[in-house]
């Protein structure tokens, strides 16, 4: 379980608060979406997850680690990360998944880790792409490295930044089936941000809608109704319920 309790950060004594007392609970297998416009707190949310910065007070914790007090190395064992826009160097597939597991082994490859290896890539349909150069794939091949290479350290989090942004509709749909592939199927928690509300309302679990460094609403489907979306984002738009789908139209500004 991913427990955030009152988080603050900021960037220097200078300057606001970015976050401002976070509190976060996402329980094993559960799929969080945060959303917010930019500018509110989510990046930064994930940057001090993952340890890029530290808060100034708060604690993040993973399955009762506390993480603030854990190394670098330990911490990339508990958390995977996924970017946006994913650029690999000039590695090949195999050679860029097994830079996940460097926190097991530090200098020098062992047979687990191989094992390890070629499963993730035998996970996301990729063991006939091991020896092409993986910044030379198409977008949609990118981000399965890329989940490779999340998985194959065994994380019990997982976090997606923007995961569709760059895809065309197949691939987002690739990318979100296995996302809840990895939730169900493996009990990982995943932690995603998204602009897309329609995406979000498909995938979530539980959302967290940002503001000014805040959480202001957290729950579940149940949050997605015209008058908090016009909060959060400053538009009007229709929220349809179709059978078990949520549907959001319009969006004008206020």
């Amino acid at each position: 379980m991913l427990e955030i309790k009152n988080l603050h950060f900021r960037y220097s004594k200078q300057l606001p608060e970015v976050l401002c007392g976070i509190d976060l609970t996402l329980e094993k297998g559960e799929i969080g979406i945060l959303l917010g416009k930019n500018g509110a707190g989510k990046s930064t949310l994930f940057k001090t997850i993952l340890g890029i910065e530290r808060p100034s007070s708060g604690s993040v914790e993973l399955n009762s680690v506390l993480l603030n007090s854990v190394s670098p190395a330990q911490r990339a064992k508990y958390i995977a990360y996924v970017p946006q826009n994913v650029t690999f160097g000039d590695l090949s597939v195999f050679d860029t998944v097994m830079t996940g597991r460097i926190s097991y082994f530090g200098v020098k490859a062992g047979k687990e880790d191989y094992d390890a290896v070629r499963a993730a890539l035998d996970e996301m349909g990729l063991s006939g792409f091991a020896d092409r150069s993986a910044d030379r794939l198409s977008g949609g091949e990118k981000q399965k490295v890329a989940i490779a290479r999340a998985i194959v350290g065994n994380p019990r989090l997982i976090i997606f930044d923007e995961p569709t942004g760059n895809l065309d509709l197949a691939n987002e749909r690739l990318l979100i089936e296995e996302a809840e592939k990895l939730a169900k199927t493996y009990g990982i928690s995943i932690l995603c941000s998204l602009h897309d509300l329609n995406e979000a309302a498909e995938l979530g679990d539980k959302f967290f809608f940002m503001k000014d460094g805040a959480i202001r609403y957290a729950g579940g489907k149940e949050l997605f109704t015209e008058d908090v979306i016009e909060d959060i984002y400053g538009v009007r738009v229709r929220v349809n319920h179709i059978g078990n789908q949520i549907l959001i139209t319009g969006g004008t500004s206020k």
